[in-house]
């Protein structure tokens, strides 16, 4: 069967559909990833075929202070707006264009043209997301703010607060999606009254989501189509071992803190910089700090401080004492299986989501929004990620029951059996 899997975003957006492609290759399956022409060769050394969308996510996001955006929903999706909307047409094409000869179509969470190229095409689709989008009496939406658990009504709430998160962002897509509609697949527009149904549990759209129902267990007011797999982890080669210089600083003492926020603080990277030395000093703890995309580090840091540019995530966490990050849903995942305390630091979207889950799952404190991150409140966070016995053994129970899973292999079956009988 010739797949083509649409995944758009940073590469914790490119990353797990990496891992799941690979797999479907291997069972048999003709796998082709549409993506950032960055990322090609980084799908292409999976020995996955290629195809390039030349829209550069990291020019998107130097574009905004994230941190200014926090989880305020409207604000989001007027970003979304402002960003997507001038490069739908360039989008719309290439997705046409790459799954011409597709017998299945994987659309990922921000590859919504591709729905309507297989629309157009007449070509099967699932929905294979990172984040819960189905809305339920039992979850709050991944953006907006996490209702608390005394107040009255809560299921209704989380319900509603979904339901209309996700109508805002396809109301303020509508007009652009119909012009892309009418001018480059020759479709009908589409109607607000449509939208509303797409999203609900009953809907007919096949919808697999793509991490641990340890985590986020399937709520009870959800279909069949709607299924959990597991994460998509995509492992580092046996016998990796990375330059001299990390194995060394890891051979000289305790373990670290390892402190990286992806791509989320370009424009705050040199105050982030010194909270980020300032708290390690006052814990106490050595530290491995993440550049990234965002360059984050410092030239003059403390010998107890090592800065590095990319390491796999599956190989360094667990031999961390914490991990510090974004809340980004890979980075989340990969501290949970890592088995080792996480402190999420919330830029925006779905980050402060996953920082929720994190402290309700009891394997990292509570989450420190990024606008409010203060030298105090990191130590204090860090101080009980390293010593609070609760927080460590959670975080112990939980790696270990996410490494006994094969999201991947269970996705597979999905696929296959969607292929066969229609159904997940």
């Amino acid at each position: 069967m010739k797949i083509t899997v649409n995944t758009f975003g940073t590469r914790g957006d490119v990353q797990p559909y990496i891992a799941l492609s690979k797999e479907l290759q291997e069972v048999g399956h003709t796998v082709r990833i549409v993506t950032h022409q960055i990322f090609e060769s980084f799908v292409k050394e999976h020995g996955l075929a290629f195809f390039p969308l030349q829209l550069d996510p990291r020019q998107v996001l130097i574009s905004q202070a994230l941190s200014e955006l926090g989880n305020n929903t409207i604000r989001i999706n007027r970003w979304m707006e402002e960003n997507f909307k001038p490069a739908l047409q360039d989008i719309f094409r290439v997705t046409l264009q790459a799954n011409q000869d597709a017998e299945l179509i994987l659309n990922s969470g921000l590859s919504f043209a591709g729905w309507h190229v297989a629309e157009k095409l007449g070509t099967p689709a699932i929905a294979t997301y990172l984040w819960p989008v189905t809305p339920s009496r039992y979850l709050p939406a991944t953006s907006g703010k996490i209702p608390p658990d005394w107040l009255p009504f809560r299921g209704i709430i989380n319900y509603l607060s979904a339901k209309l998160s996700n109508q805002l962002f396809f109301n303020l897509l509508l007009s652009s999606v119909n012009q892309c509609r009418k001018d480059i697949l020759g479709l009908r527009p589409m109607k607000r009254r449509e939208y509303w149904r797409l999203d609900s549990a009953r809907s007919s759209t096949a919808l697999i989501y793509g991490y641990s129902p340890v985590v986020i267990p399937k709520p009870p007011d959800w279909s069949n189509n709607q299924q959990i797999s597991g994460y998509w982890f995509l492992d580092t080669e046996e016998g990796y071992r990375p330059d001299k210089i990390l194995m060394d600083f890891l051979a000289e003492g305790s373990s670290p803190v390892y402190i990286g926020f992806g791509s989320m603080v370009d424009h705050e990277k040199e105050e982030i910089s010194q909270i980020v030395i300032d708290a390690l000093r006052e814990t106490n703890q050595r530290g491995i700090l993440l550049g990234g995309w965002s360059a984050l580090g410092s030239d003059n840091l403390p010998d107890s401080i090592l800065n590095i540019d990319t390491i796999p995530h599956d190989w360094l966490f667990p031999q961390m004492a914490a991990v510090v990050h974004h809340g980004g849903a890979g980075t989340t995942a990969a501290g949970m299986r890592a088995g080792v305390p996480s402190v999420v630091v919330p830029s925006f979207g779905d980050q402060f989501f996953w920082g929720w889950r994190v402290q309700k799952l009891g394997v990292g404190p509570k989450p420190i929004p990024r606008n409010k991150l203060t030298v105090t409140k990191l130590v204090q966070a860090i101080q009980q990620a390293v010593n609070d016995d609760a927080i460590k053994s959670k975080a112990t129970q939980v790696g270990q029951q996410i490494r006994a899973e094969d999201g991947v292999e269970s996705a597979v079956r999905m696929i296959e059996s969607f292929a066969r009988y229609g159904h997940l």
